[in-house]
């Protein structure tokens, strides 16, 4: 579980419920607004359906998953497993590493460790991993579309809610002030409604996914570059030294020392 996510949406949480208590004296019926919810909520969601295919709305339980789970390997635990691999290779060969695939749960990395095993091409073996990477690149772009269309488009259909409730006051000055009073709660309530998911729910969690899949991304480039300097026969620590390269310099140190 990622106990960044959960503690964030937590705070936050708490946050918006503690000052709705203050505000309502208890009284949350002043935040409920049915043709808020409707022009926001409904709009939000016709947004997605015009902007993004239904294969990929299918996958929106999978991106919220993500933003509260996440399962990739740091940065240290590649350099350790791909050192630990490339000492047991060059100790008893490359097909002592058979028993190793099957202790792994990284499809990524099992795919590229048979082929390795089975003698495969480097270049081969890299075209494969890299068509790999850049499907992951494109599935990743997918879940950072979706947050990105509601951070951008539900403001705007709480802005209109908002013109919607205007028009309602403006038509009904001089008259009945309960009616005003409403058709203003419908303008704030709803440009609330549309404040609070762009930028409270689903601006955080986009951002969130793109640093995930940037983490990834250099998780696979640096498994990719290990299997590579494997297969050559390379020293382990050559093998160290280049996945290094995608590690910032004032953090190698630490990195070497965890591995």
């Amino acid at each position: 579980m990622d106990k960044a996510s959960v503690i964030g949406t937590l705070i936050g949480v708490i946050c918006l419920g503690a000052v709705a208590q203050l505000a309502s004296h208890g009284n949350w019926a002043l935040f409920y607004s049915e043709k808020g919810l409707i022009m926001v909520g409904g709009g939000t969601i016709s947004v997605l359906f015009m902007a993004m295919p239904m294969a990929k709305l299918k996958c929106v339980p999978g991106y919220v998953k993500k933003f509260f789970f996440y399962k990739g390997k740091s940065p240290s635990d590649v350099v350790k497993l791909m050192s630990d691999l490339g000492e047991k290779a060059r100790r008893d060969g490359m097909l002592s590493l058979e028993s190793e695939v099957e202790k792994m749960d990284d499809p990524f990395l099992v795919s590229g460790l048979k082929m390795a095993i089975d003698g495969v091409d480097p270049d081969s073996i890299e075209a494969t991993l890299r068509a790999e990477i850049m499907a992951m690149r494109e599935r990743h772009t997918a879940g950072k579309k979706f947050f990105d269309l509601i951070k951008i488009y539900g403001p705007g259909w709480g802005l209109a809610a908002t013109l919607v409730g205007q028009i309602g006051m403006f038509a009904n000055l001089g008259g009945d002030i309960a009616t005003m009073g409403h058709m203003l709660a419908v303008a704030v309530v709803a440009t609330m409604y549309a404040t609070v998911i762009a930028n409270a729910v689903a601006g955080p969690m986009g951002d969130k996914l793109s640093l995930r899949s940037a983490e990834e991304i250099l998780s696979k480039e640096m498994i990719l570059q290990g299997l590579l300097s494997i297969q050559a026969g390379d020293n382990p620590r050559v093998t160290m030294d280049r996945m290094m390269a995608f590690i910032p310099h004032a953090g190698r140190d630490a990195f070497k020392e965890a591995a």
